[in-house]
Parts: structure tokens; C-alpha cells; sequence
């Protein structure tokens, strides 16, 4: 597999079924409370993944992925309170006492909240070149948001916002230390815990429910805009690490307002074209970046599914599962070589 086109091949298609869930979620808005939307969308992911898991293991499809382990929980619980509770919340607490222009320009900071954080806090390696391309990413979602006719000040509601943004910048961060695990059962997860505790919520609020023709297109567009989306952000996360990840997914705005300006009929002017210029630079860095050195693989035990290339040469125990992807427990033997790498589950080494 070549991580250097699959890696940014899944993160942008992450985006662009992220991207496209927004007009489509801005027409439900309008029958839905806002707070119950959030909900269903994840309840719609959630229930989604699980039922094409179940169909998937009823017809009797090998299990080719790894199912968490119990010391991934405290990873994923993190992400989902993170991402899938406390974010939310502060965006509708935000949202509430703030304008949607200013909201919008906001949100855009979790790329960037993604990639401080992971440099920061994981030490994930970069470069200049990953670092502009970042810049060059965030400053076109900036672009196509920004309105000058719009006030836009540091007040009480753009503070959670910002908020918000950095606790989806976490979760971003957190899920990707499971990110080795079942995309699947990681998505699906995330969705039916983050949707219940919102729907819950929302009932609080006496948020009065649509007619079930809206809850089925709610659930729809969740499966495929959080669900779908989300399980390819996992895979992305896999080979790519969380900072060249939320790069490429920065360009879900654009991709929403291309899909706005088609489905709606919304006008395009010259924010959005430069937002093209700055962020189709920014994935161009991304995409022809070169990273090739020397390194050293020290002794590792962890369960993935894997094929066997230049990082899985070990025997196989009684039972091991057949054919290629598989996964089960297996153990990396120290290494040192030289070969194109990203961060992912087996090059997140110091520089």
C-alpha cells in the first residue's frame, strides 16, 4: 500500500462527505431544533456503523481489523467527552449568544488547534514545508468564513467557540492513539454515545422532535457525513498522524460551499476562489511532501491489521487468521532503515 496516496486520499475523502453533509444538514436545519440535529446526526453515524457491522459479521465476512482492547478505552472515552459532549456543547452555548459568521470563522481554528497539539503535546515531527501548507490551509477556511461587514470582537461567545474548537482538537489527537483499532467499532461508538448524551440533552430543553420522514434523513445524512467520514478520518489518522490529517480535513469548508452554490444555489465571489488558491496550495505541500531519512524502530507489541511488508516479517501462532490484511498480536523486532515515511503507527519517532 502506498501510504503516500492512500493517506491523503482517505483524509480528503473524509472532507468532502463531511464537506457535502453541511447544505444538506442547513436544509434540515430549518425542521429541527439545532441541539436535536447535532444529536441525531451522531445517533444516525452510530446506528448506522453498528448495523452494517452486524450485517457484515451475519454473512460471515473475516473480522480483518483489530477490536479495541480495554487500554484503548480511556483513549476513546477521552475523545468521545472531548469531542463528542463537552464540543458540542460549547458550540451551542457559543452559537447561541454569537453570530454564525463569526462562529464559522472560529471553528476553522481546529486544524490548526489539531496540528499545535499534536506537535506540541504528542510531539509529532513536521516541517517547515507541513507547517506553511498548514498555514496556507487554515488561511483559506479563514477566507472563505471572514466578512467584513460582520463585527467580530473576543467576547464571551467567541471564547467558546474557540473552546470548542480545541476540544475537538483533542479528540482529533486522542482518537488517533486508537487509531490502530476497528474504524468501525471506534466510529460507531463515538456516534451512539456522543448522539444519546445529545439527544438526552436536547429533550432537557423540551427541543420539540420532527416528523420520522426528517429523523430518517437526519439519520441518513449522519451515517454518511459523521459515520462515513469519520471512519476514513481513522484510517487517515492511521498512516498519516493527526496534524497532515486535520490539515487535509481543513478543506471540508471549501467543499461545503462548492456543494452549497450547486444543491442551494448560493452565489460564489471572490473569497471563495481565493480560499480555493490558498488551500489547494496548502494540500499541493502536503501532498508532494518528502520525508526520507534514517531511523530506528525500537522492540513494539501492539494489534493491527497489517500485511506482511517491510515491517511485519514474524511467524504466525495456531490460529492466526488467513489471508492478507489479517490482524492479530504481533511483535516488531528492533529495525533501523531508511525509506518515505509519515508519522504513522510505527514512525512516530523523535528527530
Amino acid at each position: 500500500m502506498d501510504v503516500r496516496r492512500t493517506g491523503p486520499g482517505l483524509a480528503l475523502g473524509a472532507a468532502v462527505l463531511f464537506g457535502l453533509s453541511a447544505p444538506a444538514a442547513k436544509r434540515l436545519a430549518g425542521a429541527v431544533d439545532p441541539w436535536l440535529l447535532a444529536g441525531l446526526l451522531y445517533l444516525g453515524s452510530g446506528l448506522g456503523l453498528s448495523l452494517y457491522r452486524l450485517i457484515g459479521r451475519l454473512l460471515g465476512s473475516a473480522a480483518r481489523e483489530a477490536p479495541l482492547a480495554r487500554r484503548d478505552l480511556p483513549w476513546l472515552a477521552g475523545g468521545i467527552a472531548m469531542g463528542g459532549v463537552i464540543g458540542p456543547v460549547l458550540l451551542m452555548y457559543g452559537l447561541a449568544a454569537g453570530t454564525a459568521v463569526q462562529s464559522s470563522l472560529l471553528l476553522n481554528l481546529e486544524g490548526v488547534f489539531t496540528a499545535l497539539v499534536a506537535w506540541s503535546i504528542f510531539r509529532e515531527h513536521f516541517d517547515a514545508r507541513i507547517a506553511i501548507g498548514m498555514a496556507a490551509i487554515a488561511v483559506g477556511a479563514g477566507t472563505l468564513a471572514w466578512n467584513p461587514s460582520e463585527a467580530f470582537a473576543l467576547e464571551g461567545s467567541a471564547l467558546l467557540v474557540t473552546a470548542a474548537g480545541l476540544a475537538w482538537a483533542i479528540d482529533n489527537n486522542l482518537t488517533r492513539m486508537v487509531s490502530g483499532g476497528d474504524p468501525l467499532q471506534i466510529a460507531a461508538l463515538k456516534g451512539l454515545a456522543a448522539g444519546s448524551i445529545n439527544v438526552l440533552l436536547a429533550t432537557a430543553q423540551q427541543a420539540p422532535w420532527p416528523r420520522p420522514a426528517v429523523i430518517v434523513s437526519t439519520g441518513v445524512v449522519g451515517f454518511l457525513g459523521y459515520g462515513t467520514s469519520l471512519v476514513l478520518f481513522v484510517l487517515a489518522l492511521r498512516v498519516l498522524g493527526s496534524a497532515r490529517t486535520g490539515a487535509y480535513f481543513s478543506t471540508a469548508p471549501f467543499v461545503g460551499a462548492i456543494a452549497a452554490a450547486v444543491a442551494l444555489r448560493e452565489p460564489l465571489n471572490g473569497r471563495t476562489f481565493l480560499a480555493a488558491i490558498l488551500m489547494g496550495t496548502g494540500v499541493w505541500l502536503h501532498l508532494t511532501e518528502r520525508h526520507h531519512h534514517e531511523h530506528q524502530h525500537e522492540a513494539l507489541e501492539h494489534t493491527h491489521a497489517h500485511v506482511h511488508d517491510e515491517h511485519h516479517r514474524h511467524s504466525h501462532a495456531p490460529g492466526t487468521p488467513p489471508g492478507e490484511p489479517h490482524s492479530h498480536a504481533h511483535v516488531h523486532e528492533p529495525l533501523r532503515h531508511s525509506h518515505p515515511h509519515f508519522p504513522d503507527l510505527h514512525h512516530r519517532h523523535h528527530h
